[in-house]
Parts: C-alpha cells; structure tokens; sequence
C-alpha cells in the first residue's frame, strides 16, 4: 500500500515553532553576516601618533576629498580676512566735546577765582579727571591772559572735532595722539600749541570697535568660498615612509586606500544591522502569515528561501563592500527569478525589495542609487519571467534585465559622481548587460538546477528534460505499452490547455501526464489500450479481485518506477493522486454479483479501492479529471459535441460529487474552464465522420458500441483508464467505461459518503 501523504489545511502551533525557530535562526545568521568585515590582508593598525614600522604604499591610485586638507585651506581663508571694526561712533566725540568744554569751563573758575593762591590754582587744575598735565603745562595755563585763553579754547575744541571725527580703532590711539600737533594751526604761539596738545590728547579714545558678528560673518563666508580639496595618490606613491610619525593626514590617506583597519563600533558594528535584519525578518513573516500561509507549512520552501536570502547577502556582503564598481554586477534579478518560480512570484517582490535594502545598507557611500537600481533589476527579471516554463524564458528576462540595468547606470552616471569621476560610464553599461544577460540569467538557471536535485523541488527545467521523448522512461512506455503511451500524450494535452486556463503550472500538469501511467509497462496486456485487435480480454479468466490488484498496482508499480528513475516527488505525486481513492467499479460489481452468486452478502470495498490520496494539488486534480474524461470519451465514442460535453460533465459530477476533488483548490468557476478545454480538445480529435452504410451495418452490429449508446444502463462515471476491459455481454452488464444514469442501480451500490 501507498502511504499517503498528508497536507494540513492549517497552520497549528507545531508549525509556528518550526517558523519562530527558522525565523531566528535567519536573524542570527543575518547579522552575523552583516556585521562581519571583510578586512583585507594588508591592512594596518596604527593610530595618530605611531611611528611606522615600514613604508606604506598605495596599493593603487586613490582620488578621495581630503577633510584635512579641505579644513586647513578653509582655516587659511578664516584667517585672512582682518578682524571688522563698526563705523565711527559720534556719539563718542560728542561725549569728549562735552567733557572738553566742561574742562575749559572748571579752568575758567579757578583762573577767575579770586581768593584762591596761586599754589592753589596749580593744584585744582592738577587734579581734574582724565587729565595728565605737566607742570608746566599748568602754569602757562595759570599765567595766559584771557585773549590767549580764549584762543587756546576754541583751536582746542576745533582739534578735537577734528580728531574724533576720524577713525580711530583702539591700537590707532597713540598715533591719533602723536599727530595732534601737526593739525594745530601753524600761526598758533608754541606755549598755546603746547597746552592745545596736552589738554586734547588725553581725551582722545576709540571711536569705532570690533564687530565679532560681521567678524565671523565674513570669515565662514570665505571658508565656505573654498573648494573641498581633492587629493590623487598614484598607484605605487608613497603615503608614509618608515620611522615616521603618523598624523591626520596619514590616517586620512590609510583610510582611503582602505589600508586602515576598521575599529569595532558596538552601535554602527552589531546593533544597526541586527535591528535592521529583525526588522526585516518581521516584515517578510508578516507577509506569509497573511498571504501565503502554505509557505510556512512547507518546511522545504521555507528553508530554501532562507538560505536564498542569507547566500544573496553573503554575495552583496563580498562584492559590493569589495568595490562601489563591482557593485554593479551583484546579480539580484537572479535571487528574484529563482524565488518567482521555485516559490512565489508576489514573495519575490518583496524578498526583493528587503534584500536591495539590506544592499543599500551594506554599500553606505552610493545607497539610494544602488538601492533603486537592485530593486528595479530584480522586479524587471520576476515581471520578464510571466508565466513562461522554458528555459528560454530565463534567457529573454535577463536580456530585460540587462536593458534595464544599463539604463539605470547610465542616468545615475551622467551626472559625475566623486566616486566614478575617473570611470568609463561606457564600461558601467557593459556591466549592467554583463549582469542581466550572464549573471543574472546564468545564475538563476544554475540555482534552479540545483535547487533542483538537493532539495527535491521541481523546476521546469527538470520538467522540460522529463518531457523530451528521449527519455529512457517515456521510450520504454513508448514501446512496452504504446496504447498507454498515446493515452498519456493525450490526456497531457488536455490537462495542459486546462491548466493554462485557471493559470495553475501546465508544464508540471503535461508531465504528470505523460508519467502518470508507467506503471502499466510491468504489465501492459492487461489493460485494454495495450491490448491488440483479436486478443482476448485476458481479466475473463481471473477472478475480480485478481484483476482489481493488477489494475491497482499500476499506480504502485508506477511509484515504485519512479524512485528507481528518481523522477521528481510532483511527479510521483500524480501518480499516487491521478485515482484518488477511487473504487475499480467493473470488478467491484463483478465480485458483488459473484459473492450473492455463492451466497455472501458483502465483500470488502477496500480491496477495490485505489490507496490514494486523493488530489492535493489543481495540478493533480486537473490529472485526474482529464484522465478519466479521455478515458470515457475514448471507449464511448460519442458522435456529436453535445455527447462529449454530457460526458466529461458527468465525469465531472461524479468526482465532485464522489469527495476525489474535496483536497485540492480547484473552485467551481476553475472546473467550468477545464471542461471547456476539455470538450474544444476533444471536439477536435472525435469529431465526428460521415457514415457510409456499410460502417452503420457494422455498427449496429458491435454489442459494446451499443451497450455505450445506452446510458440508462451504465456506470457511474468513473471511468477507469486502468480498467483495463473491453466488458463483454456474456460477462456483465455492466461495461468499465461508462457512464451512469442517477437512476442505475450500480450507482446506488457504490454511493460512498
């Protein structure tokens, strides 16, 4: 017996464990790609300060923006511009008027007193404010009559506006004061002139002052005037030679030639990018919880598309932090297109999109750029693929691809970029269709026949290399079973146009097909399709139950064929389905009539029955249902279009009816497409023929073709493909292929709940 295999139709806690479990371990394994450095071996580890052990060189020729020179320059450009003094202030000479006169005006009360000694005078003149006189100085003060007072007053008053009305900073002080005496009037006496300058020049001060604001105002505009410094190290120049001492300037040109090595940041190293694979991880959970809830039952494809994810990182890991140019050739579409097809096109945008993020954040200097182009790249190759199966299909995406690829490369670097000033955008583009057309499509072809055979997963290309007629397999049906072989290729036919209707994998379904049958080469005269014109029915002379066994062990001998050919678990799995656990009705009925024959009531329906199970799939459901609606059309040879559609309807109904159909998805409104693809295909091959009246002679004459124009008589419609018999009147009423009345008597015997 076959053991059958069982497909929850619910995700129960076991199954969300397995998924938390797979989901951490992605996690994990994620950031610790992320976070691990590619340090290349002849890195340095030197700090400001640190004497070279040896000269270091450059490994190659570096073009990188120098902050340090940049900042010096701009350093330079501050400092040449003069500290900025305010305009003079009037306010302060009017305020040094003010005090002169008043001065002049506390001279002429104590020159005027006349109670005061002359020692007196001396005295109070000696002791005004912000005055520094001489003593003699004070007494020609003292002694000078009223018209030299008067003149030496106003020329006084008339220096000082003079003087004040000038620019004067705070170091021009003194030598404001040291030309007092050349702006005195030259028919001044000189003891006037002297007492002039003595008085006015300590009331000289600072009229104008520091502005700090337009001050720095000025000097940021002219560090922001300078141009960032571009320094080019050639290849083989050397950036410091040994014994030297190691400075900014070393470690900026160490650390753009990439020969420093990288200190470890807790935050930048480990947290950022374990947040940002935990995030990850959670949007891409969320969506197959919500909309593809069978991937995460599929133990298998879950594996796969972790380990898809976690290659593909790995790859960007490697080739993107190696070289921004080498960025360009990370073939994403590949990872895109292999998960389209192996899983889920939807989940392929997605997937997508997170691991041209998780890129970005890999590649720092360029991440909008690139993020934008691995996105469009991947999506391109997933909407090229459509719904073809051949391998020419992956061919023509990553021909897409590559369009797109060096479009994109081509917008990104029309506008120089400091990083690729020095890069051949002509190169870039031959990149970008380097990509598309080799990596992409040559990747996803080598992944898919891979995936293939480690994980078990079918892909169309094992199928197409299935379908090809040279197949060992197929050429030993071919020749062992010829009229089960032309059975297969017809029911592949129909299978594939119905699948190609409801959109389920009509590749997959037309190769189920052409296997679904080779069981029956272990013993291929005992089915009727096999059986050549004369031969008796070798089932006359075997007990019912007998042949009920040989007709069941096709689908046995069928699995068994298939592991020893290692075909693929899909197809085996339409071996196992393409009956369900179907009853084997001719011989049932014929073990019912010998049982009451001999006096037993019952016999045991089990062993009639088909182990199963039953379709799991639309690609097994539409198997089954073309197999038993070819199988029926071809033993009634019906002659007109409405026959072969009442036909393949009650091969319908019955099925449906039966439970064979109550495991797969296929809806109501994908059974009415199937059967229109199964009646325009089998209006095509019997249609029918004009009659000439020898052939209607002979017809009349054929008891099985009458007994198939009876319907009120016949079975129920499971049509047995592998039942094998040509029925004979003498041996039953009932023929094997069929179709039943609801009113016969042999349906009511095997309605089963």
């Amino acid at each position: 017996m076959i053991t059958r295999i069982e497909q929850p139709n619910q995700i129960t806690g076991r199954y969300i464990l397995r998924a938390v479990l797979i989901a951490l371990i992605f996690a994990s394994a994620g950031t610790i790609i992320l976070a691990y450095r590619f340090v290349p071996t002849n890195t340095v580890n030197l700090k400001r300060g640190d004497v070279a052990p040896n000269d270091i060189l450059a490994p190659h020729q570096i073009v990188y923006t120098s902050e340090f020179e940049t900042e010096a320059a701009r350093e330079r450009a501050r400092n040449s511009v003069s500290r900025v003094y305010s305009f003079p202030n009037r306010q302060v000479a009017r305020q040094q008027d003010e005090r002169l006169r008043k001065i002049f005006d506390y001279m002429d009360t104590v020159k005027a007193d006349p109670y005061g000694s002359q020692a007196e005078k001396f005295e109070w003149i000696d002791a005004i404010p912000d005055l520094t006189l001489s003593d003699t100085v004070i007494d020609d003060i003292l002694i000078m009559n009223d018209e030299a007072w008067a003149e030496t007053r106003q020329e006084a008053l008339a220096i000082l506006d003079e003087a004040m009305s000038a620019e004067i900073r705070e170091a021009q002080v003194l030598a404001t004061r040291r030309q007092l005496p050349t702006k005195v009037a030259l028919d001044t006496p000189e003891t006037q002139s002297n007492v002039i300058v003595a008085i006015v020049e300590d009331l000289i001060v600072p009229n104008t002052f520091p502005d700090d604001a337009r001050t720095e105002a000025e000097r940021q505009a002219a560090a922001d005037a300078v141009e960032p410094v571009v320094v080019t190290i050639e290849a083989n120049e050397l950036i410091i030679s040994a014994g030297q001492r190691v400075g900014p300037k070393a470690l900026e040109a160490l650390a753009a030639a990439e020969l420093e090595e990288p200190k470890f940041s807790w935050v930048d190293d480990l947290i950022a990018p374990a947040v940002l694979v935990l995030l990850t991880t959670i949007v891409i959970s969320f969506y197959l919880i919500q909309f593809t809830p069978r991937i995460l039952i599929d133990t298998k494809r879950l594996v796969l598309l972790v380990l898809l994810v976690l290659i593909f990182i790995s790859i960007a890991k490697f080739m993107i932090s190696t070289n921004p140019i080498v960025a360009y050739l990370y073939p994403i579409a590949a990872f895109a297109m292999i998960i389209a097809i192996i899983i889920d096109a939807p989940l392929a945008f997605i997937s997508t999109t997170m691991l041209a993020f998780l890129s970005g954040y890999i590649d720092a200097g360029h991440t909008a750029g690139l993020v934008i182009y691995l996105i469009l790249g991947g999506w391109t190759g997933i909407l090229a693929l459509g719904r073809g199966q051949r391998v020419s299909v992956l061919l023509r995406a990553g021909v897409y691809v590559a369009i797109v690829n060096s479009g994109l490369i081509l917008i990104f670097n029309l506008p120089q970029d400091t990083a690729l000033d020095t890069t051949n955008v002509a190169l870039l583009i031959a990149e970008g269709f380097l990509n598309g057309v080799l990596l992409s499509a040559g990747l996803a072809f080598f992944g898919l026949f891979v995936i293939g055979y480690l994980f078990g997963i079918t892909t169309f290309i094992q199928l197409s290399e299935l379908e090809r007629p040279t197949q060992p397999l197929l050429r030993t049906l071919l020749l062992k079973a010829p009229g089960t072989y032309h059975h297969s290729l017809m029911v592949g036919n129909l299978a594939q146009q119905a699948a190609e209707r409801i959109g389920a994998d009509s590749l997959l379904v037309r190769v189920m097909a052409l296997y679904h049958d080779i069981g029956k080469m272990q013993r291929p005269y005992f089915f009727i399709e096999n059986q050549p014109d004369g031969m008796s029915n070798v089932h006359e002379k075997l007990d019912p139950q007998v042949s009920a066994q040989i007709i069941i062990n096709h689908v046995i001998d069928g699995l068994e064929l298939a592991r020893k050919y290692r075909l693929p678990q899909t197809i085996r799995d339409g071996i196992a389905q393409h009956q369900g656990t179907g009853l084997v009705r001719f011989f049932y009925y014929q073990a019912l009539e010998a049982a009451k024959e001999k006096g037993r009531e019952t016999i045991d329906e089990a062993n009639f029955r088909y182990p199963g199970p039953k379709p799991q799939t639309k690609e097994t459901g539409i198997l089954m249902l073309a197999d038993v609606s070819e199988t029926t059309v071809r033993a009634l040879k019906p002659h007109s279009a409405e026959e072969i559609d009442e036909i393949v309807r009650k091969s319908f109904t019955h099925n449906l009816e039966s439970g064979q159909l109550d495991e797969c998805d296929l809806t109501i409104a994908d059974l009415r497409k199937i059967r229109r693809a199964f009646v325009e295909i089998l209006q095509g091959i019997h249609h029918p023929r004009i009659k000439y009246p020898e052939e209607q002679v002979k017809d009349e004459e054929e008891p099985v073709q009458a007994k198939a124009e009876q319907p009120d008589e016949q079975e129920t419609p499971q049509a047995e493909p592998s039942s094998g018999k040509q029925p004979s009147p003498a041996r039953s009423p009932q023929p094997a292929n069929a179709i039943s009345s609801s009113s016969s008597r042999p349906a009511r015997l095997v309605q089963r709940e």
